[in-house]
């Protein structure tokens, strides 16, 4: 009874394994069976092949028996006009024979030709059908990796969620901060470049005055020109240095 239970449990868990096997890949399964399949079919033809060797061997005794009888019956006739009953006697009772022999042999090849028909017809059926398999697995082949993508773009589809709660939301948020970031640094460089250019330039019209009247009032203390001569009036050193003073503010 143990011995039982445990034949029992180890075929349990063979049956198991079997069938995880058989089902982790059917069309490899199906494929196996298409190529035991094959396999004896060519052993059904090779034995096809050699039983057409017996139909041609009996269909060359018949032949061979057909020409014994007619050339009995030949023999017969002849011994016959010749007046030699007893000769022609003995040629009528091996045809006799020879009659039987070939009836019996046309028997054989009738049901060899009828048997060796049906073989051929089987093979032929056969073939179509393992045709019509072959197309079949290539069929379940290519529906069985469509519906297997199929079902990866549907887990996709639910997984790449770009909400801005999920991770990949998340991501993408930054992503765009960054280059937000990126733009705003172009846009300030951009603006940058332009400021203080009125400043600067009024700073250099101002700083050429107040070179001039440097320019002048050495001249004057020098005694190279009088105040007349020169056109700084006094209104215009107060100015020159009131200018100096705000700008150096």
């Amino acid at each position: 009874m143990i011995l039982g239970k445990l034949w029992k449990a180890l075929a349990a868990q063979m049956n198991k394994v079997a069938n995880f096997f058989w089902t982790a890949d059917p069309i490899a399964q199906l494929q196996y069976e298409y190529d035991k399949v094959v396999d004896q079919m060519k052993e059904g033809r090779e034995g096809l092949e050699q039983y057409r060797a017996l139909v041609e061997r009996v269909t060359r005794q018949v032949n061979g028996d057909r020409q014994h009888v007619a050339q009995l019956e030949a023999r017969i006739k002849a011994y016959l006009q010749a007046g030699e009953r007893e000769t022609a006697a003995k040629f009528a009772l091996e045809l006799q024979r020879a009659k039987k022999d070939l009836a019996e042999n046309e028997a054989q090849l009738a049901l060899h030709e009828t048997a060796y028909g049906n073989n051929v017809t089987k093979i032929q059926h056969a073939v179509k059908k393992l045709e019509q398999l072959k197309q079949k697995i290539q069929k379940y082949d290519a529906d069985l990796k469509l519906s297997r993508a199929e079902a990866e773009l549907s887990k996709l589809a639910t997984q790449f969620n770009f909400d801005v709660t999920t991770d990949f939301g998340q991501i993408e948020d930054v992503i765009q901060d960054k280059i937000g970031l990126n733009r705003a640094k172009v846009r300030v460089a951009a603006d940058l470049s332009g400021e203080g250019i009125d400043k600067i330039k009024t700073e250099q019209v101002v700083e050429k005055n107040m070179a001039d009247q440097a320019l002048r009032e050495f001249e004057v203390q020098m005694g190279m020109v009088t105040p007349e001569t020169s056109g700084v009036t006094g209104d215009e050193k107060e100015l020159g240095s009131e200018k100096l003073r705000q700008t150096n503010r």
